[in-house]
């Protein structure tokens, strides 16, 4: 579920990992372990630490496992990083010292057409991040009401023409033509016939039903929640989102978090104020340097956020 670029090199990996700041003793947990790229980086650092990899996807999972079979130190687990807490629980880890997210489709599922997430190949619409899910892309475009698909279009892929685009959706499908990536390619392209070349919504299109059929903002506010419930003094969530809507949650959840909390009584008045549990690493989203974009294009649209459990010394 992690976000790779096409050789398999995690996106800002480095400074990722600076910012995580790895101990050789500590407990990190790589939330969307995805190609194994960030765990490999993680595991290689530790000395009798732990780290837990976990992800959704099963094939995801297997590489991983593959992938880390040389690292004692190294757990995982097929699970949603909003199973966070459920996960440390089973492995008996009560707090940890950092966990990472790196949100996103990863660049092994994108180029399994078989998987259906990219729009340059033909294949089943799936889309499914866990393949054991009910409900793939398909089903879900087979089943929205107009209005649905409009709100997801817009909400996720902030796409203007949302309208016009679901109603080519709905005749395509009320034709049995919606089962597979060039249908919804296509009909995104007819809607869009006064476009030349292929419209850039397809991307945001692709983009706007995943996030929806992997209810993909939902387990994110929950994961981030766990992670901060499990965070040790000094311990640090990472978050590398590649979407406008996802930095947009985990800019206010950090927000919100990073404030002093502030106690009223019935009348208003301020009963007591207590200093915040966390504090912003980065005051500012770090954003990709010119080298990595022209490597890796996809990582353009990549923000990271930081923030760290204050330490009870730094509370008073």
């Amino acid at each position: 579920m992690a976000s790779h670029s096409i050789t398999h090199v995690p996106v800002m990996a480095e400074h990722a990992l600076e910012l995580l700041r790895v101990r050789p003793n500590g407990v990190y947990v790589d939330a969307t372990a995805g190609g194994g790229g960030h765990s490999l980086c993680i595991a290689r650092r530790l000395d009798g630490g732990v780290l837990v990899a976990l992800d959704r996807d099963p094939e995801a999972v297997a590489s991983v496992k593959k992938r880390l079979a040389d690292f004692p130190c190294a757990k995982v687990f097929k699970a949603n990083y909003s199973e966070i807490d459920e996960v440390l629980a089973r492995a008996a880890i009560e707090t940890v010292d950092g966990v990472l997210f790196d949100l996103g489709v990863s660049s092994m599922q994108l180029e399994a057409a078989r998987r259906g997430f990219s729009f340059q190949a033909d294949g089943p619409l799936d889309m499914r991040m866990d393949t054991s899910a009910p409900v793939d892309a398909a089903t879900w475009l087979a089943n929205a009401g107009r209005a649905e698909i409009i709100r997801a279009l817009r909400d996720f892929g902030d796409v203007g023409p949302a309208a016009r685009i679901a109603d080519k959706i709905i005749e395509r499908r009320q034709k049995n033509r919606m089962k597979r990536t060039m249908d919804l390619a296509e009909a995104v392209a007819d809607a869009l016939d006064f476009v030349s070349g292929t419209p850039a919504e397809v991307r945001t299109v692709f983009q706007a039903v995943r996030m929806v059929v992997n209810e993909e903002l939902k387990h994110l506010e929950a994961g981030l929640r766990a992670a901060r419930a499990l965070l040790a003094p000094a311990g640090r969530i990472v978050v590398i989102t590649f979407h406008s809507g996802e930095d947009r949650m985990v800019k206010q959840l950090f927000r919100g978090w990073t404030r002093p909390e502030i106690l009223l009584s019935a009348d208003g008045r301020v009963i007591e104020k207590r200093a915040p549990l966390m504090r912003q690493v980065t005051r500012k989203p770090v954003l990709p340097g010119p080298d990595e974009t022209e490597r890796n294009p996809r990582s353009k649209s990549a923000k990271m956020r930081v923030v760290e459990r204050m330490a009870p010394e730094t509370m008073k």
